[in-house]
């Protein structure tokens, strides 16, 4: 019986970073699927994956060495997030501290980044909420509801509420996106919002509270509720009103590293259904001498190299300084779909036995699909790409 060489299917486009992933798989294997299952059923974080992952200093990857951290470009936090999915654990747990620190590098003041940067680097501090989206605007980020109001004495006055943010009970510090002009008084809808930085240990009882949302998907998101939060000058990350344009490159990496996850689930997956066809026999022969399960991994193989062939493009652009709003967007959809497409295959490869979670099949099969929705819609990529990149007219 022939079986499948995992570097057929593991084998990178960028072979740059192979020390990185050779490390961070052997990190993997203290978490086998028993571990994830196990969090599952109790509804609890990954407290010792999270741990394990930052004193190895993976976390703090994007952050320069100045500050702690070990300065290296986008497509090397790719390759860690790449790998930890491919080997069938799970990185949105704390994935958020790679890149929104983003924003307080690029914008931020050089007394913020003192005062942060090397605690990110470090873990000492958690950076992972990201608070945007809100109940009634969703994706519609410039018709954001909450407000952040200039008080007499220079502070700010935040009310509001977001939600579906992740990660936030277990975060110190959250990226939040508030309006301090009404959009009435803008020239374009994109401005008038701020972003703050906003410390959360000081705020809940304070202001804030946190809601834990019970959905399919243990990312321990949550619901933001903000009541006359009374915030200190100096959370403003860089000018009032350009906050919309200062997350912007924030959601590209995100998008980029998003992607990333993608095709290492469409590799868990694939090799994962190529292995049970090749052992799993039927009236004699393996299943996977059927064509109607040979010829749906091979598409699913051949549409997963495509994807990444666009992940690695959007990458070498964001670390070149280019924009790459287009193919960050182009990356996350097209390695979504493969993922889900390589997820569905695999689900039907083992029939029943996918719904046994000591597989880890149903587990990640339902991780995957979160990415068709998030953390933008497929729509939502369509739009931007019909307007802003064919130049076809706003959809109402």
């Amino acid at each position: 019986m022939n079986q499948i060489d995992p570097d057929a299917i593991s084998m990178p486009v960028n072979p740059q970073w192979n020390d990185i992933r050779e490390a961070v798989a052997k990190l993997c294997e203290a978490f086998p699927n028993e571990y994830w299952t196990k969090l599952d059923a109790e509804d609890a974080y990954p407290t010792d994956f999270v741990r394990t992952l930052t004193e190895a200093g993976f976390l703090g990857a994007l952050i320069p060495e100045t500050y702690g951290g070990s300065g290296l470009p986008l497509s090397a936090a790719g390759a860690v997030l790449e790998t930890i999915h491919e080997t069938g654990c799970n990185a949105a747990a704390c994935h958020a501290q790679m890149y929104t620190m983003g924003t307080v590098l690029k914008h931020g003041s050089d007394a913020q980044k003192e005062r942060y940067l090397p605690g990110l680097a470090s873990g000492d501090l958690r950076l992972q909420a990201f608070g945007v989206t809100e109940p009634t605007t969703g994706s519609d980020t410039t018709q954001l509801k909450t407000r952040a109001e200039k008080t007499a004495h220079g502070t700010y006055l935040v009310n509001g509420q977001k939600v579906w943010t992740s990660r936030a009970m277990e975060s110190d510090l959250m990226l939040l996106l508030a309006r301090t002009t009404p959009a009435d008084q803008c020239k374009k809808r994109s401005d008038g919002m701020s972003v703050f930085l906003l410390d959360m240990r000081d705020a809940l009882g304070n202001g804030l509270e946190l809601r834990k949302i019970d959905a399919m998907i243990n990312h321990n998101t949550c619901e933001v509720f903000i009541d006359n939060l009374e915030i200190p000058a100096d959370t403003l990350i860089g000018e009032e009103g350009r906050g919309f344009r200062y997350i912007v490159d924030s959601m590209n990496a995100e998008r980029i590293l998003i992607a990333y996850e993608c095709i290492g689930d469409a590799k868990f997956f694939i090799r994962k259904a190529v292995d049970y066809a090749n052992d799993r026999n039927v009236f004699g022969k393996p299943i996977g001498a059927n064509q109607g399960l040979q010829f749906p991994i091979a598409e699913a193989y051949a549409k997963m190299c495509a994807a990444e062939l666009m992940v690695n493009k959007a990458a070498a652009l964001f670390d070149s300084g280019a924009k790459a709003a287009e193919e960050a967007n182009m990356a996350k959809l097209l390695a979504a779909d493969a993922s889900w497409q390589a997820a569905e295959v695999c689900m039907q490869v083992y029939g029943g036995f996918a719904f046994a979670r000591e597989y880890g099949i149903e587990r990640k099969w339902r991780e995957a699909r979160l990415y068709q929705t998030a953390p933008i819609s497929k729509n939502m990529i369509f739009a931007y790409l019909g307007q802003h990149v064919l130049g076809l007219p706003r959809s109402y």
